[in-house]
């Protein structure tokens, strides 16, 4: 894992406790960047590349929860949490919430690496399934608009005679459609558009009829 693909956000007030996370995520090979507060931490420019955020809870300008649902549906990186006086109420709302792990100090190097670890894994994902939204996005911008009709009527099962019916077209002209649509989403089959039209949110505002082609 080269240091260019990520980076890891310790936010704690203790100066000592931040000293220490840093070498230890930097003996790891990590790119790693820490803040004494929850504001300078939201402050900071952030490079787009996977992340994790090591949060402590007890903080001095915020509550480590609080700000984790202050963030919550907006993009920030998967949480891990440290905490000085960890209790059942907190770990279940910051689980309940998304956070990785709740760790109580003192915590082993060990059990920390591998959340960060876990929390890294998370983050690309989920950049990995936006970037290929993008993509579908894209590819979709490129249908012109009578494309954009045939899509939802083919992925709601219509026959192609009935979606050629609907839109007052051949079914010759229908199948045309069809076939660009398909090959500029790159959807090999109709399985495969049906499941670009769910990623895309295309409404389905018809219902089948008939048999399957």
């Amino acid at each position: 894992m080269s240091t260019d693909e990520h980076m890891v956000y310790i936010v704690d007030d203790d100066p000592r406790i931040r000293e220490a996370l840093c070498e230890l995520v930097a003996s790891h090979g990590m790119q790693v960047t820490a803040f004494g507060s929850a504001g300078a931490y939201m402050a900071a420019q952030k490079p787009g590349a996977p992340a994790c955020l090591v949060l402590d809870i007890e903080l001095p300008d915020i509550n480590g929860l609080d700000l984790q649902g202050l963030i919550a549906g907006g993009e920030h990186p998967p949480i891990v949490f440290i905490t000085g006086h960890g209790d059942i109420p907190s770990t279940v709302r910051a689980i309940r919430h998304g956070a990785v792990d709740l760790l109580t100090k003192p915590f082993g190097d060990t059990e920390l690496m591998a959340a960060i670890r876990t929390a890294l894994a998370q983050d690309r994902a989920r950049l990995a399934e936006r970037a290929g939204l993008e993509a579908l996005r894209l590819r979709y911008a490129a249908l012109t608009p009578r494309e954009r009709q045939v899509l939802p009527l083919v992925v709601s099962g219509l026959l192609n005679k009935q979606a050629a019916a609907e839109l007052g077209i051949s079914e010759t002209t229908l199948q045309i459609h069809r076939r660009h649509v398909m090959r500029k989403l790159a959807a090999p089959s109709l399985a495969d558009l049906v499941r670009i039209a769910e990623r895309l949110e295309i409404p389905l505002t018809h219902s089948r009829h008939g048999e399957r082609q």
